[in-house]
């Protein structure tokens, strides 16, 4: 197995630097200083040409990891002109020129050799790379866990940390309207689909922390999604044996209205069939997404986005043995289960966007949207165990060190509506952008939770560990009634009112031939939490921020950032809701002030395109809401009697380590510890150390038709969590290192650089490649969090890891007409 790994690593590693020639593009808009778009203007390379059509459109294809000098020209208008330029292989740039009769302006992007730079402290991801990385839950969050700051130590969720943060600190926008996640789903499998449709989406912006005020209030981080905008008809659709996806793209003749819908189905069988609890699995995870644009005038467009999800998730589990323990005292976990969970989440959202072009320098935004979700969480099963030495026959009631049975019932019922109105102003002038904001929310939860767990351990129930259940049991006869070992039974209706508002202005300036941004920007929130038998309470934030930028006159391509802010986030519906159901709305917003300085150094390395980014960052949190985290499960304790803080460094190496492709290395350092009602620091559920992940792309060279995609994650354990009642200051276990590879390996049929004539079959084709992806490469076992089983003698609490998927191997088709 050794010599095995040794030999993949060295093919994959070991890069051929013969490449061949590859095309990047470059795409967009070309707008007058009416906000109207030019027709017939010319697009120019020195080897390369085009023009735009009616609607001031253009799409040009380059040659990658080369210098190219672009020129936008109109008559009566001046050159708008880009110098060496260098995109990598198949890297789409969307530059959208405004051709004047006096100045140009790019606003906060400076153009390099080297691509663009966002002094914003923004990521900007490829799309490509997001459809072509493999991935267990292939999409935009499994490329975002391939970023120093970014954790997940599970490869069926769809949920990741930033910077010591939990999943719900982070923001997620398609199109500038917020989306939600489902609020029950306790666990990976249960999740399916990712609320983003890959195929769908045209650009993918990032922010880990240090973002402007306009992106609102959470903690940790900002995703910004952009869907496409169609220009022709075509159709995308993607098979597998985890599932399929279509997509189609329409326009208009005269382009003034255009439609994308995506159609998936999801199904994880081989996935969680490959763990070590054998089930009856049959899920059915479905969702269909569109998103329609309509331009009534030269100066108002009017958008649509819609989403209808259904996550239907039923498990029968039957049995499993898990290993554990050390060389010298190997353990057995056998269990073997009754009864099933059946689970279903439906989820709705409907958004308008209107965009009033007032003129050149001014625009308005109109923005409604309402999300509604049903979810239902029924389940009982009854899990009967043993616990003993490995190695030894279990099924003997003299040998195992552990007999008991646990039977788990759940009856969760939630109802949510949630309903925004936000209007944005944006006004640019010369190099400078004001921008503001103020919106409405309204939330409206229904929600009925009851939960039971009885634990029974050699003919006795075990109940809680509270004062009127301490006795001499089994020795001396107990008489008092069963009770469950945790239960949870309560019902609410809360109705949460938000306004807020931001205000921001940013400039860009010429010191000395140096290049200075500024951004300055505050945000305000008030809110008022009431409903049936909750005291009504509201509360009040201020939340100012800072970003500063400096790019340098040198010879050396280089980028300083600083940012600096006060970030905080007011309670959602489940951080008012404490461990036994009950809504406290005298929680305060979670307060957290960051600090992050970075750099951006740009370079050739063996004559091709490479950046080194790096930052450091501090976050001090008060009023901190402690949780506990199982799974991806949170549940709050309702109270702000903590304080915490983050700090780390990270480090990403990016570019052409082939020729051709694009690759990365990415490096992090995290601590996060929190203090509890003056107990002293102990370590948050985030504490996740040190991270590294890997993107690598290669092809063979002599048939560059064939190519293969690896990603690689390595993060050190974090803290594994405590069994139901213990002191989490006693219990500071951490799980083992999570450890993953996942292959991919693409024949590309038919590509923008490989097409064929008329006559040929796969003329009509624009895409088709057919693929093998290997999951969990290694075949590593991880785990996500433990379940907590006693030794009856020694009332010893074992934690035995809950291990996840192994080695998969998956089979994809995709193609696009």
């Amino acid at each position: 197995m050794k010599n095995f790994k040794s030999i993949l690593l060295l093919i994959f590693l070991c890069t051929s630097f013969i490449g061949y020639t590859q095309t990047a593009t470059i795409t967009g808009v070309i707008l007058d200083e009416q906000n109207q778009p030019i027709a017939n203007a010319n697009i120019n390379t020195k080897n390369y040409g085009t023009y735009t059509d009616t609607n001031g459109y253009y799409i040009l294809q380059i040659t990658a990891d080369q210098k190219t000098d672009i020129t936008f020209s109109h008559i009566g208008h001046k050159n708008v002109v880009i110098t060496s330029l260098i995109l990598t292989t198949n890297e789409t740039y969307e530059f959208n020129p405004v051709l004047k009769t006096n100045t140009i302006q790019v606003d906060e992007v400076t153009v390099t050799a080297y691509g663009e730079k966002k002094v914003d402290g923004i990521i900007n991801l490829s799309t490509k790379q997001i459809s072509k990385i493999p991935g267990a839950n292939a999409g935009v969050e499994n490329i975002l866990t391939l970023l120093p700051g970014v954790n997940s130590n599970n490869e069926l969720s769809t949920q990741y940390a930033v910077r010591g943060g939990n999943y719900d600190e982070n923001l997620i926008y398609i199109n500038e309207i917020e989306v939600y996640k489902p609020f029950l789903i306790r666990s990976a499998q249960q999740e399916g689909l990712s609320s983003i449709n890959t195929n769908m989406v045209q650009s993918v912006k990032f922010s880990a922390g240090g973002f402007q005020a306009k992106y609102g209030d959470k903690l940790s981080s900002s995703l910004n999604i952009t869907y496409k905008t169609p220009v022709k008809l075509q159709t995308q659709i993607d098979l597998s044996l985890l599932g399929a996806s279509a997509t189609l793209e329409t326009a208009s003749k005269n382009k003034k209205f255009t439609s994308i819908t995506g159609v998936r189905y999801r199904n994880n069988n081989i996935l969680v069939n490959s763990t070590n609890t054998n089930a009856n699995f049959n899920p059915t995870f479905a969702d269909i997404q569109s998103y329609f644009t309509y331009q009534f005038s030269e100066k108002f467009r009017l958008n649509f986005l819609g989403n209808i999800s259904i996550n239907d998730y039923k498990n029968e589990p039957l049995n499993r043995e898990t290993n554990f323990g050390t060389i010298n005292n190997p353990q057995t976990l056998l269990v073997h289960y009754q009864g099933q969970e059946k689970n279903r989440y439906t989820t709705a959202l409907g958004a308008l966007k209107g965009n009033y072009y007032v003129n050149e320098n001014l625009t308005f935004k109109a923005i409604s949207s309402i999300y509604h979700t049903t979810e239902e969480e029924y389940s009982d099963v009854i899990a009967a165990y043993r616990l003993g030495a490995s190695g030894t026959d279990l099924n003997d009631t003299n040998i195992s060190k552990g007999i008991g049975s646990q039977y788990n019932r759940a009856r969760n019922d939630l109802d949510a509506v949630l309903f925004n109105f936000e209007i944005k102003g944006i006004h640019r002038k010369n190099n400078s952008v004001l921008e503001m904001g103020i919106k409405y929310t309204h939330e409206d939860i229904r929600d009925q939770i009851r939960e039971s767990e009885f634990i029974d351990s050699v003919g006795f129930s075990i109940r809680p560990p509270q004062s009127q259940f301490i006795n001499d049991q089994p020795n001396i006869p107990f008489t008092a009634p069963l009770v469950p070992f945790t239960g949870i039974n309560a019902t609410n209706f809360v109705k949460t009112n938000r306004f807020s508002g931001y205000l921001q202005y940013s400039n860009t300036k010429n010191w000395n031939q140096h290049n200075l941004y500024y951004n300055l920007g505050i945000r305000s929130q008030y809110w008022t939490v009431s409903g049936t038998g909750i005291e009504k309470k509201s509360h009040a934030i201020l939340s100012p921020r800072f970003q500063f930028a400096w790019k340098p006159n040198w010879e050396k391509d280089m980028l300083f950032r600083l940012a600096t802010g006060v970030y905080q986030q007011p309670p959602f519906y489940r951080e008012l809701r404490n461990q036994n159901g009950i809504i406290n709305s005298n929680v305060k917003a979670q307060k957290a002030i960051h600090f992050v300085a970075g750099n951006e150094y740009s370079f050739l390395l063996w004559e091709r395109p490479f950046s080194l980014i790096s930052e450091v960052y501090y976050k001090k949190i008060t009023n901190v809401n402690p949780y506990t985290l199982e799974d991806v499960r949170i549940r709050y304790a309702a109270l702000n009697n903590a304080k915490a803080y983050a700090y780390g460094a990270e480090v990403r190496l990016n570019g052409a380590f082939v020729p051709g492709t694009e690759s990365w290395v990415s490096l992090g350092y995290l601590k996060t510890e929190e203090n509890t009602n003056n107990r002293g620091y102990i370590f948050r559920p985030t504490d996740q150390r040190l991270k590294l992940g890997i993107l690598f792309q290669d092809y063979v060279p002599n048939m560059p038709q064939l190519k293969m995609y690896l990603n690689l994650v390595y993060n050190t354990g974090v803290p594994g969590g405590s069994p139901s009642y213990a002191d989490p200051y006693i219990f500071q276990k951490r799980l083992r290192d999570y450890k993953r590879a996942d292959l991919g390996i693409s024949h590309i049929f038919v590509d923008a650089d490989k097409k064929y004539p008329k006559n040929h079959w796969l003329h009509g084709f624009k895409d088709l490649s057919v693929g093998i992806e290997i999951f969990n490469l290694f075949n590593n076992q991880n785990s996500i969090t433990n379940t907590w089983v006693r030794d009856v003698d020694s009332k010893q609490q074992y934690a035995i890891p809950n291990f996840m998927t192994s080695r998969v191997l998956n089979l994809k088709l995709s193609m696009r007409l």
